[in-house]
């Protein structure tokens, strides 16, 4: 779980950490925010809700198919499940711009309500820690959300094998990079440009901008990450989705460099995508 400031109206960060270390706020006009936030129930909750908010599923999302994705037909189901949780949520966004960050619209968080601490526990059930739920806040769920995601969309588990932490699936794929017939390819951020149905991954480590090769292969063992599903891009922004970012299923936009490239920033530092070459 990340540390924010939580309202119902735009908030702003400037230079934020994405570990949860102290962040200094810019406020708008005549509105005040509660900062720094850590563990349950320490925030007010006036989240934005959809006027209907869909029913939570026990099993996966419902997809429409009716009409061919332009995607292949799994990374499509893995796109369409990822939007469907966003929605659940409350389809809170936020807006990483250079090393500024924005919450435009706040959705619904992890620990607002039973419904929304069970579906987390639906997430920590697909990596096996079926006594975890939305009120253990203090546990990182991102990659149990990833997880629950492919197993939704029917990715088998010899491709993308259930974690708990985002660096032991990394870790089978750089392991599988000289095999041409690898379906998940991790990619630097500047050697690939991202597509929906890719993961994008940041460390959550304090480390520094860096040119970042070979040397991710080296650090990804020790580092602790954070990864996101793209299901969005138009080559001056990129849309991706990903759980426990601001204690909730988010959607973040993210501004591309001039040539279409993620950008390394304070706010994500983003070293690596991982290229869906799935059917």
């Amino acid at each position: 779980m990340t540390s924010s400031g939580r309202i119902n109206s735009k908030i702003f960060f400037r230079y934020p950490s994405f570990d949860g270390d102290t962040t200094v706020i810019t406020k708008p006009l005549l509105i005040a925010l509660t900062i720094s936030l850590v563990g349950c129930g320490s925030a007010p909750k006036i989240p934005v809700q959809p006027e209907k908010q869909p029913k939570a599923q026990e099993t996966e999302p419902q997809v429409d198919y009716s009409e061919s994705p332009p995607l292949g037909f799994r990374q499509n189901k893995i796109v369409e499940a990822a939007k469907s949780e966003w929605v659940y949520f409350g389809q809170q966004i936020v807006v990483i711009d250079g090393d500024e960050e924005s919450i435009p619209h706040v959705g619904i968080w992890e620990d607002d309500d039973d419904s929304h601490s069970d579906r987390i526990n639906q997430y920590w059930r697909a990596v096996g820690k079926p006594r975890l739920s939305g009120y253990d806040c203090k546990q990182p769920w991102s990659a149990a959300f990833i997880s629950w995601i492919m197993q939704a969309a029917g990715v088998p588990k010899d491709l993308f094998p259930s974690s708990s932490a985002h660096r032991f699936y990394l870790n089978r794929f750089i392991a599988n990079t000289d095999n041409p017939y690898a379906a998940l390819i991790p990619r630097t951020i500047h050697q690939y440009k991202p597509k929906p149905g890719d993961l994008i991954c940041a460390t959550r480590g304090k480390i520094r901008p860096p040119e970042v090769t070979e040397e991710v292969q080296d650090l990804l063992y020790s580092w602790r990450m954070h990864c996101d599903i793209v299901v969005e891009t138009n080559g001056q922004t990129v849309h991706t989705i990903g759980g426990n970012v601001r204690n909730s299923v988010s959607k973040t936009i993210l501004t591309l460099s001039p040539d279409g490239y993620v950008q390394f920033t304070r706010s994500r530092p983003w070293v690596l995508i991982v290229e869906n070459r799935l059917d």
